[in-house]
């Protein structure tokens, strides 16, 4: 699972998704597809930016936070730890695996919405184990899919 992240002008926006691949190796890209009913989607459309953090088996909290929360009735950020980092993403630091990313292209593919990523920067931490979907599939979202 990851939490995507973004910004546009003082707007901060982030959700837990589950849809996401690399989708390019030369020139290196990255595919991220975002719920059209949530705010995080609705926010990124205006961004020009994206982080995506790695979710650890041990961020339980953030990934219901994220998950289980909408932005459009809590805010998120309150609610966690972050820094700004690239392009004043925010970046989560309970997830020491992330990286940030200029979008380049927005494509509907019904009712999510696809962001082709191009890397920009990145930062990993000691090894870790991953928050799966198999525990995701348990939080009530925040939004209907």
């Amino acid at each position: 699972m990851f939490i995507v992240t973004t910004r546009s002008g003082d707007e901060l926006a982030g959700c837990l998704i589950g849809f996401a691949t690399q989708c390019s190796i030369d020139p290196p890209r990255f595919l991220v597809c975002l719920s059209d009913k949530n705010r995080t989607c609705r926010i990124a459309t205006k961004a020009d930016a994206l982080a995506v953090h790695f979710v650890p088996s041990s961020a339980e909290d953030l990934a219901q936070l994220f998950g289980g929360e909408t932005g459009d009735e809590v805010d998120k950020f309150a609610n966690c730890a972050w820094h700004e980092g690239p392009r004043g993403l925010p970046l989560l630091d309970e997830c020491e695996h992330w990286f940030a990313a200029t979008i380049l292209a927005r494509h509907n593919l019904g009712d999510h919405v696809a962001f082709l990523l191009d890397p920009i920067a990145a930062h990993t931490g000691p090894s870790f184990e991953e928050f799966t979907f198999h525990r995701a599939k348990r939080i009530d979202p925040g939004h209907e899919a």
